[in-house]
Formats: structure tokens, C-alpha cells, sequence
């Protein structure tokens, strides 16, 4: 592709490089498979319609394909990575005991289902979920079987895919593959696992591993942001833990990455405040779009190397507000763009809708949700190009654009 650097299938060193190559997920099954009931398990809120975000979700691919952007597709590549048996073998195997399936008898049905299905076919029922009654044949003796019998799945469905930003985060020429916070968003990294350890256009470019998802405190990507070639940002979150950042940063200074300095925003724990990126992300090299609370002062710890500590790093504690240390690390003076333009009513119900997680395809270029309309106008004022999107039934997932789309290579600044 041109503009691309072809030694490498991996290049994020910015939010807001010229964005060349992208991984989505396209809603499925999945959606049509959330009840009232299992809204709390799977994480969300309420139920989109699927077919309105599936044309939603195509309006956005093809903005961004308009606008030079390769499109891959989560579902795809999970596909094309199991032509090996051996591997469409392991990998069934894991995928059901990530499930949870504690049954053998039922572990070695749900194996004999999913190998009658092409792997496309097969990819795509897993992320759905498997029903019951898709086993018909099933006869349920373990007490397992009997005392489980009243849930409707047998295999959980996966509707948090379409936001691909978290399971796995392209960090410079490597990936964060994550570990997530809860057991229903967990399983979804397995895709991320066998894609880069087995599809073609990944497996050998030994891919750096910055973190990797056997590790037992979480990190998501949602909390991970590149301010500069040399400056990562990562939220202290409901969703990621400190350790999970130490972690990254002696894998980013010891396997000779460009990355210099991590700062760790401490971020309050909310649903609101679910990931570092539904209240903070760049628009432009000097402007951000942020919600009001996240101003400060707040918590930061700028972490650098030290060889000459016991753990090979040097954490400075921090109280200060937002600009600064932007500032700081930016070299440049910042204009911080408040969701909802700052009014406590239109902040709050903007922010509910993910205005301020926005896609940057180009610097001072960004995609947004329609329905964000105070914000939007608001940043067309600073002169920001908009690519505005419909969102009615896609924002539900409570995602915005950078929710749901994985760079996977940008144009260096």
C-alpha cells in the first residue's frame, strides 16, 4: 500500500497519524442474542437493533475507505488463521474451555458442532453464542448439564467485539495482546491470539508482545493512548490496573522500543469514566476533546527507565491539571475542547453518547457520532474536520468511533 512502510505490518506511533489500516468487527448474532436479563453479564445497557447498526457500522467503514483506509475485519482474519487443522484443533479446544464448559461430555459435543462448520461459519457462531437448542441432539445426564439447564446458552455470546479497541492495542510496532477485566470480555482476545500467531499477513513478523493475555491483572486497550513517538499514555482505570502498566513499561524500555516515557492517568472508577478514551482523545498535534471532570488536577505518575532501581523504573508521583502535563510532554501549547462545550446538561448526556472518544483518521481529521451535535459544532469552531457517522443504534453499546476500530497502521508524524 503506498505510504507504507512494507517491513513492517504493524506502525502506530501517534493518535493521529494519517490512519492507513484499520481492524473492525462488524456487528453480528451476537447482538440479537442479548435479553434484559443477561444485559448486566455481557456489559451493556441496552439492546441495538441490529440491522440499523449494521448499516450504521458500513456507513463508517466506508468513511473510512473513502478516505484511503484499508478495512480488515476481526472475523475474517480469525478465519483465514485456522486453514491449519492443528491449529482450527487448539483452537476450538480453547475457545470452549474459555467458555467455561465444564462438562466433558458436552465439551465433546460443542468440538464435533463447530468442526461441521466452515471456519468463516465457525468464527461466527462463536462470537454469536451457541443456544441450547442448537444441540438438540444433546442428552444432558451430568448433574453439570442438569443443574445449568435453566441458562439459554451453552456458549455465551460476544456482543462487545464491534468495540475492537481493547482486546489487543497496537503500541509502535507491536501489540499489547490484553488481559481484560471481566471473564465475558476476556474470552474475546483468543481472536487476537490465533491472528497473530497464525494468519499469514502477521505470523512471521514477530510481532513485539508489550504485554500478553496469560497475565493475571488486566489491561484494556480502551486505556491505552500514543501521545508521541516517544510518550504513551495509559489510564489507571476501572478496567486496568497499575501493575498491568508496570508490566508494559519494562517490556516497552527493555525490548528497545522508541518509547521513552508512560504516564499512568488515575482516572475515577465509573461507568462513565469506564477507559481512559471515553473522556480524553487527540483531534489534532495541539487539541484534545475532554470531558470537564477530567481537567484536574489529577493523579499522574510519569514513569521512565532506571536501571540503578530495583525494578528498573522511576515513578514520579504527580498532582496536576491535564493541560500541563500535556504540555509538558507535548512541547507545545494544548486547547482542550470540553464535550458538550462544558454546559453541566449537555456534558452529560454527550459523554453518556461517547463525545469525547473520537477517530482521528488525519491530523485535525476525525470521525464522530451524529447525534453528539453540541460537541461536534464545537470542534468544527476549532477548525476540526468532522467525518460524522450515525449512531442511534451503535452508540447503545456505550462505544464511540475509537471504541470500535483497532489502527493497526499509521503514517509517522
Amino acid at each position: 500500500m503506498e505510504g507504507k512502510d512494507k517491513s513492517s505490518v504493524l506502525n502506530v506511533t501517534s493518535e493521529i497519524g494519517k490512519l492507513k489500516t484499520v481492524l473492525l468487527h462488524r456487528p453480528g448474532a451476537e447482538v440479537e442474542n442479548l435479553t434484559p436479563e443477561l444485559l448486566e453479564r455481557l456489559l451493556f445497557d441496552d439492546i441495538p437493533y441490529l440491522k440499523v447498526a449494521r448499516e450504521e457500522h458500513d456507513f463508517f467503514a466506508d468513511t473510512l475507505r473513502n478516505n484511503g483506509v484499508e478495512v480488515l475485519y476481526l472475523e475474517k482474519l480469525a478465519a483465514e488463521a485456522l486453514e491449519n487443522k492443528e491449529v482450527k484443533t487448539r483452537f476450538i479446544s480453547q475457545f470452549i474451555d474459555e467458555a467455561t464448559v465444564e462438562s466433558e461430555d458436552l465439551k465433546a459435543a460443542l468440538t464435533n458442532y463447530f468442526y461441521d462448520f466452515s471456519n468463516q461459519d465457525m468464527v461466527d457462531k462463536m462470537m454469536a453464542g451457541v443456544r441450547k437448542e442448537e444441540l438438540a441432539k444433546y442428552q444432558r445426564n451430568s448433574l453439570y448439564d442438569q443443574v445449568n439447564d435453566f441458562y439459554p446458552f451453552l456458549c455465551d455470546p460476544m456482543p462487545n467485539l464491534y468495540f475492537t479497541r481493547d482486546p489487543f492495542a497496537t503500541i509502535g510496532n507491536g501489540i499489547t495482546l490484553n488481559h481484560m477485566r471481566t471473564e465475558t470480555r476476556n474470552r474475546e482476545t483468543i481472536f487476537a491470539k490465533y491472528i497473530f500467531e497464525n494468519h499469514p499477513r502477521f505470523k512471521d513478523a514477530n510481532v513485539p508482545l508489550w504485554f500478553n493475555r496469560n497475565e493475571t491483572t488486566s489491561l484494556e486497550g480502551g486505556d491505552e493512548l500514543i501521545l508521541s513517538k516517544e510518550v504513551l499514555a495509559i489510564g489507571i482505570s476501572q478496567r486496568t490496573d497499575s501493575a498491568s502498566i508496570e508490566k508494559v513499561c519494562k517490556k516497552l524500555f527493555n525490548m528497545n522500543s522508541d518509547f521513552k516515557t508512560v504516564l499512568a492517568f488515575h482516572i475515577p472508577t465509573s461507568r462513565a469514566f469506564m477507559h481512559l478514551d471515553t473522556v480524553f482523545t487527540m483531534v489534532d498535534y495541539d487539541k484534545f476533546t475532554i470531558h470537564p471532570e477530567i481537567e484536574g488536577p489529577l493523579t499522574v505518575y510519569e514513569i521512565t527507565r532506571d536501571d540503578s532501581k530495583p525494578n528498573g523504573l522511576n515513578v514520579k508521583k504527580q498532582s496536576i491539571i491535564l493541560e500541563d502535563i500535556l504540555e509538558k510532554h507535548l512541547g507545545r501549547k494544548v486547547t482542550l475542547i470540553r464535550c458538550g462545550g462544558g454546559d453541566r446538561v449537555h456534558a452529560a448526556r454527550e459523554q453518556w453518547s461517547d463525545g469525547s472518544n473520537t477517530l482521528a483518521i488525519a491530523p485535525g481529521e476525525v470521525v464522530v457520532y451524529s447525534r453528539n451535535h453540541v460537541t461536534n459544532k464545537l470542534l468544527e469552531s476549532y477548525g476540526i474536520k468532522l467525518y460524522v457517522i450515525p449512531s442511534s443504534e451503535l452508540s447503545r453499546g456505550r462505544g464511540g468511533p475509537r471504541c470500535m476500530s483497532m489502527p493497526l497502521y499509521r503514517e509517522n508524524l
